[in-house]
């Protein structure tokens, strides 16, 4: 009976309802956090700024009040959504050596983090549906996509991201998990929290699961018919010329996806087939999955955009005159 009642007191002292866990900066790295700090903030400025000036330009400019446009501003939300989530740990670890996290604000920053994935992912599938709409059916593009349907398309991204995610969130509360709870990257990420889950996580993984297949699952293959689609009707245009210009106007979107799932693939494959990579390996794969699409998407579409690009120049020579005038 006393040698049951020990192993009772020794599993209740290994384990714990209510953990703290350990955030992980850069491992092998750590002595030098705070030069590491310097390009997390430049990339992180950079995020910022990029999605705040063109969400600026799309609300404030009249000419740009069109369907491809409101999609933009939804994907630089999202961007801007994402790159919020994430920054205070990030960058406590990196200034502060500040690791711990409660299981609470754990699942509080898992909410937004994974809710603005599903809501961009959700986006590129909407924005394909543009591209698709305005080059195989152009006379019925503005009857197809009207304001309130894309209003409609907005609601239903943002309910569906909360149908998927409360639940598989709300699943980590009865879990058990061990003392060390050392994850792996410098912010809460679902599959890495379960790992350290001394309880059964069967039902957890059913339901992420899931939440993959209806989220990447759909909208994978939905993009890619939707480019199916328009390569076929643009390969029917005569021109060579009209084909380029037809192409020219997917570049940005093609490039958003790119950078969108190349390092969210690659993430998930780390974590299901490299455990015993290095440390710095997922903690760089981490980094990149969050931090490549904020930063690249206002480029891409400033680059390929001449609207947007003109009227940024305009706002930064407004804003520079009236610096050497104070």
């Amino acid at each position: 009976m006393l040698q049951i009642q020990k192993k009772k007191e020794i599993l209740s002292n290994l384990t714990s309802k209510f953990p703290t866990f350990l955030l992980t900066g850069i491992p092998g790295l750590e002595s030098v956090h705070v030069w590491i700090s310097i390009p997390f903030c430049c990339l992180y400025a950079i995020a910022l700024s990029g999605n705040s000036m063109i969400l600026f330009v799309i609300i404030t400019q009249q000419s740009l009040h069109e369907p491809m446009y409101y999609f933009l501003s939804m994907l630089s939300a999202a961007d801007l959504g994402l790159t919020v989530s994430t920054m205070s740990t990030t960058l406590g670890i990196l200034w502060f050596d500040t690791v711990e996290i409660n299981l609470n604000t754990c699942i509080i920053q898992m909410f937004f983090l994974h809710g603005f994935t599903f809501i961009e992912s959700g986006v590129l599938v909407a924005m394909a549906f543009d591209r698709y709409a305005a080059i195989c059916d152009p006379l019925r593009y503005a009857t197809i996509l009207t304001n309130s349907r894309i209003i409609q398309m907005g609601l239903l991204m943002i309910i569906r991201t909360v149908v998927l995610i409360v639940p598989l969130l709300l699943l980590l509360k009865p879990l058990n998990f061990c003392k060390a709870n050392v994850l792996s990257h410098s912010y809460c990420y679902h599959p890495d929290v379960i790992k350290l889950a001394c309880s059964d996580t069967r039902a957890n993984s059913i339901c992420g699961l899931i939440d993959l297949i209806l989220t990447t699952g759909v909208d994978t293959p939905c993009i890619v018919l939707s480019y199916i689609l328009i390569i076929y009707s643009v390969f029917s245009i005569a021109s060579p010329k009209e084909r380029h210009k037809v192409f020219n106007t997917c570049v940005s979107h093609i490039g958003a996806v790119a950078v969108f799932y190349i390092p969210m693939m690659s993430l998930s494959l780390v974590h299901r087939y490299g455990p015993s990579a290095p440390k710095v390996v997922h903690s760089m794969m981490a980094n990149i999955y969050l931090l490549l699409p904020p930063v690249l998407n206002p480029i891409i579409y400033s680059l390929k955009t001449k609207q947007i690009r003109k009227i940024q120049r305009a706002v930064l020579k407004l804003v520079c005159s009236k610096r050497t005038h104070i």
